[in-house]
């Protein structure tokens, strides 16, 4: 049985990546969470998607003080996370407004799941490898998984997931199929898809590709689809 991550908290019952939308999630029978962390100026780990606020101001010129109060921190996501997996996927590309090519958030969030003794109940993912190559060497301990583009060679994206001792695969759903999924448990890493609405996709994806989660909107009928 595949595993049920609810994308950024449970989005389409409760605002995205809130720390209502992580207890709703829970409440609605997910497994985990899937959540994205930026980061602020004065280095907090703020829990949002985009790299600007809704009204403008971009979060890596913003002190945490000045966020909006909807915007929790990592820590306290976590903790209305208690009981669930957490996919942290820390936003960190080169396309970015934000770009750190010196991976602070790496190290920040490594050194906060180290403190609250959460290795074993998260997976830190990235579209940038650097980020996650960064976690493994601070911490080989914590899971990692490399997030693909639709847009790139699958097969290559794997490879380099495995030469980084990485143990999962992030891919968007439309690139996922049967083979993929084979080449990458033969290598050992778990396949973590996502964003999947759809009940006949997603029993598609776990029935016939052997998917590990699925990472939905609407974890509660994802729960009745794999039941």
């Amino acid at each position: 049985m595949a595993d049920i991550w609810a994308h950024r908290g449970a989005s389409r019952a409760k605002p995205e990546n809130t720390v209502e939308a992580f207890r709703e999630a829970k409440a609605l029978g997910a497994d985990g969470v899937e959540l994205d962390v930026r980061r602020t100026r004065d280095g907090a780990m703020a829990v949002h998607h985009d790299a600007v606020l809704p009204d403008g101001r971009p979060i890596f010129e913003t002190d945490v003080a000045d966020l909006p109060a909807s915007v929790a921190l990592l820590d306290a996501a976590l903790d209305a996370c208690a009981g669930m997996y957490v996919n942290i996927e820390i936003k960190n590309v080169e396309v970015d407004i934000d770009f750190d090519p010196d991976e602070r958030m790496a190290d920040a969030v490594v050194a906060l799941v180290t403190d609250l003794g959460l290795r074993d109940q998260v997976v830190v993912s990235c579209f940038g490898l650097a980020t996650i190559d960064r976690v493994r060497k601070l911490d080989p301990t914590i899971a990692t998984g490399y997030l693909t583009s639709a847009r790139w060679n699958q097969v290559h994206a794997l490879q380099r997931a495995i030469d980084g001792g990485h143990g999962a695969l992030h891919p968007m759903d439309p690139v996922v199929n049967a083979e993929l999924v084979r080449l990458a448990h033969d290598a050992g890493l778990r396949v973590n898809t996502w964003t999947i609405d759809d009940p006949d996709r997603m029993r598609w994806l776990v029935d016939e590709c052997g998917v590990d989660a699925i990472i939905t909107n609407v974890p509660d009928l994802a729960r009745t689809a794999l039941a």
